[in-house]
C-alpha cells in the first residue's frame, strides 16, 4: 500500500469513533463537506469504503473494524510524541557533569547533593575544571553546565544568572590588618596573593589603587580562590575571594577573617550556562532548577 498522510489517519480515528461525518468534522474543526472529501480520500486509500450507509446513520465495514485499533495506536503513539516527558526523579539514573572553577564544588556540591539525594538518589554529580572551553564540549554531551563568570559564553549557549558575586578581602584572624581602620595604604601595604587562572598578578582592584597613586605588593600567585583562601588563613598575607566561598569557609570553621575592600569594585554574574540542545530535556532542566533554588 501507498503512504498515507497523517492527517487522513486522524480523521479516520475521527470518523470510526464518532460513526458520523458531522460529528467527526466538529471534533477535528472542520466543515462537514471538508470531512466528506477526507472520508472520500480514505475510502480511495484503504481500498474500501470504511463508512456505508444504515438507515439514517453509518456503519463500519469489516476492513475498518480491523483497522480500528491500529488506527487507535497510532494515535496513542503520535500524541506521546507531542506530550511532555512526566520526570519520574526517583526512578532517574544519571550522572551530570558540571564545569566550574575550584571554588564552585567546594561551596555548594555538598547542598546540591543533599538537595538532590531526597528525591532521585541514583542521581551522581562530577565536577570538572575550568580550561579551554568550547561549545563542543555543550553540544557533544561532555559537560552539561558550566558553572561560573560568563560574560559572554557565545550566542548557541543559553545562560542564567544565579546571584551576583562581590570580592571581599580576607585574612587570618588576629591579622594586624584589623587593628585600625583598613584604609588603601594600610591594605597594601601586606603582602598579597592574586589568585588568577591565567597568572595575572593585577586586576581591577589594582587599577583602583593606581589612581590614588597606590600600588600594591602581589607576592603569591595562585590559579584559584580556593588556594589563596588557605594561605591567607595560614600566613600574614592578604587575599581577595568571593563572599560566597569565604562565608561558607567561616562555617566550616576555618580561622578567617573578612572585611569590606578599601576601593570600589564591580559585582559580577555568576551563572549557569547549557546547550539549547538540553531545554526541553525534563532532568536536565530539573538540575537547573535545583541549582537555580540553592541561591534563591
Amino acid at each position: 500500500m501507498q503512504s498515507i498522510d497523517p492527517h487522513l489517519i486522524r480523521a479516520l480515528d475521527a470518523l470510526l469513533t464518532e460513526g458520523s461525518v458531522t460529528a467527526a468534522a466538529h471534533r477535528l474543526h472542520l466543515s462537514p463537506s471538508a470531512m466528506s472529501r477526507t472520508l472520500t480520500r480514505i475510502r480511495h486509500a484503504f481500498n474500501d469504503p470504511i463508512l456505508v450507509r444504515a438507515g439514517r446513520g453509518l456503519v463500519s465495514t469489516p476492513r475498518a473494524e480491523q483497522l480500528r485499533p491500529r488506527v487507535r495506536a497510532l494515535i496513542e503513539q503520535y500524541n506521546a510524541l507531542l506530550r511532555p516527558e512526566r520526570l519520574l526523579t526517583e526512578q532517574l539514573s544519571r550522572n551530570f557533569r558540571i564545569r566550574g572553577g575550584e571554588a564552585v564544588p567546594a561551596t555548594f556540591a555538598a547542598k546540591l547533593h543533599d538537595r538532590m539525594r531526597a528525591s532521585a538518589p541514583n542521581v551522581s554529580l562530577t565536577f570538572v575544571p575550568e580550561g579551554e572551553e568550547q561549545v563542543d564540549d555543550f553540544r557533544d554531551g561532555r559537560i552539561d553546565l558550566d558553572i561560573g563568570a560568563m560574560s559572554d559564553a557565545g550566542p548557541e549557549i543559553k545562560l542564567q544568572t544565579l546571584f551576583r558575586e562581590r570580592m571581599i578581602g580576607v585574612v587570618r584572624k588576629g591579622h594586624p590588618l584589623l587593628k585600625g581602620r583598613i584604609d588603601a595604604k594600610r591594605f597594601a601595604s601586606f603582602e598579597h596573593i592574586s589568585a588568577s587562572r591565567r597568572g595575572r598578578a593585577h586586576g581591577p582592584v589594582d587599577a583602583a589603587l593606581s589612581a590614588m597613586n597606590i600600588k600594591r605588593n602581589v607576592s603569591v600567585i595562585v590559579p584559584n580562590h580556593l588556594s589563596a583562601l588557605f594561605i591567607a588563613a595560614g600566613s600574614d598575607m592578604v587575599a581577595l575571594v568571593g563572599l560566597s566561598l569565604a562565608q561558607h569557609a567561616i562555617s566550616l570553621g576555618m580561622a578567617i577573617e573578612v572585611f569590606e575592600l578599601p576601593v570600589k569594585t564591580k559585582t559580577v554574574a555568576i551563572s549557569q550556562a547549557w546547550h539549547p540542545r538540553m531545554d526541553a530535556d525534563p532532568a536536565h532542566s530539573w538540575l537547573r532548577e535545583q541549582i537555580r533554588a540553592l541561591f534563591r
